[in-house]
């Protein structure tokens, strides 16, 4: 241990301040992936800034997946469709923060979001939602120059939806149960939730359970489980109460926030029975052209990233929700966003920080949080990655990820 009444006081300063660095990973669509800087002062003053960037990761990084364990990254490139070869890369992030290629393997086309289970025998494997590919599919870790796809679930509509956006299956999210049990992945072009029971021997996901639809045009973008109490074990999923757990929905298209309970069937599949639909929006109504993006919980609250509001001219918002013991949610206000699109945002383990991903304005904005009150307060930094992108393209900043 530091015993800083053994050293001179600026070397005790100089080490507190270290001792506060956190590291951040973000991806532009421009093609790099940045590690980022957090640190505080001993006045308590943030300064968030760029340590490094790499150009990786395709030509349209959109998304990360962090494995604290093997301190691996896992970077999801939106390039090409469901005829167009995408990829996913690994990179070993050090310690510093620093980050170094290790492999790209070819995946479907459009990947946007990705999940890491496991398997029997400490296996574990990755699953990507392909927005433009159309799919969902998986890879056995770690990944290596010879690395091909696990499986590759590659859907069509019969005929499009009501929206423009459902020209075809669009996955935008893949996310466990808290069992570990299912992956789930919301298609907001097909306006349902798909379900996939995980087979723990090898790996694969099987689709034989029933997905969550929901009404015509509401276009499921993200969502999360919840449960109220004690964690689920898999030798308990027959026998668990209804009422523990609970899926959260946002549709992108009708801007709707959906709360589900959620139960584990005897025939290994799950069933949802809908408890709530609402706008989490002042007055129940979105501004015309806004739309839900992210949902994220932590301790009794809900958070949903609200895109193109101007609800903080020029800058969009935050929804913070309460929620209630029997699940439903409440909308309690609005914080800015501190940028322009708020794609993507995350909360730290400690839950008093915020790292709000603003795609147009291309910032990753630091937020303030009360993990006692759930409230999000001022923004304590912000730092502005490559260019800035207009707003409606695959332009700017496209994620955001604490490394912890």
């Amino acid at each position: 241990m530091f015993l800083c009444f053994n050293h001179s006081v600026l070397a005790c300063l100089a080490w507190l301040s270290l001792a506060t660095a956190t590291n951040l990973y973000a991806t532009h669509y421009s093609g790099t992936v940045s590690t980022l800087s957090l640190d505080r002062d001993n006045n308590g003053s943030y300064l968030l800034s760029l340590a490094s960037s790499l150009e990786t990761c395709g030509s349209m990084p959109s998304w990360l997946t962090f494995d604290s364990t093997s301190r691996i990254l896992y970077c999801s490139d939106e390039t090409g469709d469901a005829s167009i070869d995408g990829s996913v890369t690994s990179l070993a992030a050090g310690q510093d923060g620093t980050l170094t290629d290790i492999t790209t393997a070819t995946a479907p086309g459009g990947g946007v979001d990705s999940v890491i289970y496991n398997g029997d025998d400490g296996a574990r494997y990755l699953a990507i939602a392909h927005y433009t590919g159309s799919a969902v599919s998986t890879f056995r870790l770690p990944l290596d120059s010879n690395s091909e796809t696990l499986q590759v679930f590659h859907y069509n509509l019969s005929q499009p939806g009501q929206e423009p956006q459902q020209d075809a299956p669009h996955p935008h999210q893949v996310f466990l149960d808290p069992s570990g049990s299912f992956i789930l992945a919301p298609d907001l072009g097909a306006d349902l939730v798909r379900v996939y029971a995980i087979n723990n021997t090898t790996g694969e996901l099987d689709s034989h359970c029933s997905d969550l639809t929901f009404p015509a045009g509401s276009g499921p973008r993200h969502g999360l489980f919840w449960e109220n109490s004690h964690p689920i074990l898999t030798s308990q999923l027959k026998t668990r109460k209804q009422d523990d757990v609970f899926l959260y929905t946002v549709n992108e298209l009708d801007g709707h926030l959906k709360a589900f309970t959620v139960s584990y069937t005897p025939d290994g599949c799950l069933s949802f029975k809908e408890i709530q639909s609402f706008v989490p929006y002042p007055e129940g109504q979105l501004p015309e052209g806004a739309t839900l993006s992210e949902i994220r919980q932590a301790g009794d609250y809900l958070y949903v990233s609200i895109r193109t509001d101007h609800g903080f001219p020029p800058n969009d918002s935050i929804a913070t929700l309460d929620r209630s013991s029997n699940g439903t949610v409440a909308f309690r206000d609005l914080t800015s966003s501190y940028g322009t699109v708020p794609r993507t945002l995350v909360i730290n383990k400690a839950g008093d920080l915020v790292a709000v991903g603003d795609q147009a304005s291309s910032n990753v904005a630091i937020v303030a949080r009360d993990p006692a009150s759930g409230e999000l307060g001022e923004e304590v930094a912000s730092l502005k990655i490559g260019d800035p992108g207009q707003v409606g393209t695959a332009q700017g900043l496209s994620s955001v990820v604490w490394d912890e």
